[in-house]
């Protein structure tokens, strides 16, 4: 954009923490991407002559952000859909992901990345392998990534040289780079049980030295806490030994936790991902979220891979977080849709320990979603109490309502097609991709 650009809408969410609903407002965009103006109408501050006007009819709100995704893996999709998650990834996903080449993982991102957008997810956070070709594909659908290329203890693997690899990757590009800072670099330690305790303290060492973070599996299952609990003490309190908690942690998962872990990810201010469709889907259990969330922990919502979900929906993640949450206490207050809404967006940005996404406020990027209030979903209208509105969104409207996105400042989806992309060629490329790998 050569000129500030201002969008109209009747409502904005601009996801503070009061989870305001602002109604005949404006979102001025400048021309670097960037969020200049947020707020009531009848107070914004005057255009320059010429400056392009948008108009929209219903609900504008911050992009999703999605805090845990293997997005590459729409290309598995369905398979060994039946098994727990050991079984699960030792005979189905690891055999075919050791087939898959940069090309496939590329295709399938790209697929990802057009499911994402259209749902109004504009971030992910991606812990895959082949991750130049995985920010390729995500820089030409026009999203935003942090990418954590994956590593492991495993026959073949080398964790020393993968780390070695991704420092001098950030040194040499930094740890934010491409248009409207796309791409974000960051450390993917698999897990605590596929890799040992040195593994982890270089990791740490090395996110220190550049101010990295470090995104990695926690205590996802009751087989996993079993052993690190009999070994280390707790899943937490082996990072904590290796240093981990010393720095930018992402903890994905973060199911099996005792009051006392849960206090060392607060005091360390990890973020957490919660992943309610994944970690039902393959038995893993439920986060203690409410108690997470009384600690104060940043805890966002994450789709984990289109193989365990199977789809890459963060507003699903966000129904199904309100039930469970509901379901495990017994408290049909536990999760309200505001809180739910936060999560998805500025609370999900929190625990990635980002700043400048997930709310629509000065300085931040324009990484936005319009949402349509044209279908049954909103049958009352727009002239509802802010705390209706908020219910119809995230309980009934959802993805299926998403009509046009943007990603600083860029359209990325309009009427509800990706533009930067074509889905049906996206569609086929991963589809041959996928006949190859599995």
């Amino acid at each position: 954009m050569s000129l500030t650009r201002r969008f109209f809408a009747p409502a904005v969410l601009p996801a503070d923490p009061s989870c305001s609903v602002l109604r005949d407002a404006v979102v001025d965009v400048g021309p670097d991407g960037r969020i200049t103006y947020c707020g009531a109408a009848d107070t914004a501050p005057p255009l320059p002559d010429g400056a392009p006007r948008t108009r929209l009819t219903g609900i504008l709100t911050p992009g999703l952000v999605n805090t845990h995704a293997h997005s590459p893996m729409t290309l598995l999709r369905g398979l060994g859909s039946d098994l727990p998650l050991l079984r699960w990834l030792q005979e189905a996903i690891w055999p075919a992901e050791a087939r898959m080449r940069p090309a496939d993982a590329r295709a399938g991102m790209l697929l990802g990345c057009v499911e994402m957008l259209r749902f109004g997810v504009t971030t992910s956070a991606e812990m895959y392998a082949h991750a130049e070709h995985v920010v390729e594909a995500a820089l030409e659908a026009g999203s935003r990534v942090l990418i954590a290329p994956a590593y492991f203890d495993l026959p073949g693997g080398d964790w020393r040289a993968d780390i070695d690899a991704i420092g001098r990757w950030m040194d040499a590009d930094g740890l934010r780079f491409g248009p409207g800072d796309r791409v974000e670099l960051c450390y993917g330690p698999h897990s605590t049980y596929t890799l040992p305790p040195e593994a982890l303290r270089v990791t740490a060492q090395e996110a220190a030295q550049r101010g990295a973070l470090v995104h990695i599996h926690v205590a996802e299952t009751v087989a996993e806490d079993v052993t690190t609990r009999e070994k280390f003490g707790s899943v937490p309190q082996l990072l904590k030994e290796t240093g981990l908690l010393d720095g930018r942690l992402l903890a994905a998962h973060a199911v099996h936790l005792s009051d006392s872990d849960i206090a060392l990810l607060a005091a360390a201010d990890v973020g957490v991902a919660h992943c309610p469709g994944s970690n039902a889907k393959l038995a893993s259990g439920t986060a203690p979220l409410r108690a997470l969330r009384a600690a104060s922990v940043n805890v966002g919502l994450g789709t984990d891979g289109p193989a365990s979900n199977d789809d890459l929906d963060l507003w699903e993640e966000a129904r199904l977080a309100m039930m469970f949450a509901r379901l495990a206490t017994a408290d049909p207050l536990a999760l309200g849709a505001e809180d739910a809404f936060l999560m998805a967006t500025a609370v999900g940005a929190a625990a990635l320990g980002r700043t400048d996404i997930g709310a629509l406020r000065a300085g931040n990027w324009a990484d936005m979603a319009h949402i349509s209030v044209d279908g049954p979903y909103f049958a009352a209208g727009l002239d509802v109490e802010d705390s209706h509105l908020v219910a119809n969104l995230m309980w009934a409207a959802g993805s299926r309502a998403v009509n046009d996105v943007w990603v600083a400042g860029e359209p990325v989806v309009v009427d509800g097609e990706t533009v930067r992309v074509d889905g049906t060629t996206a569609l086929h490329a991963a589809a041959e991709a996928a006949a190859r790998v599995i």
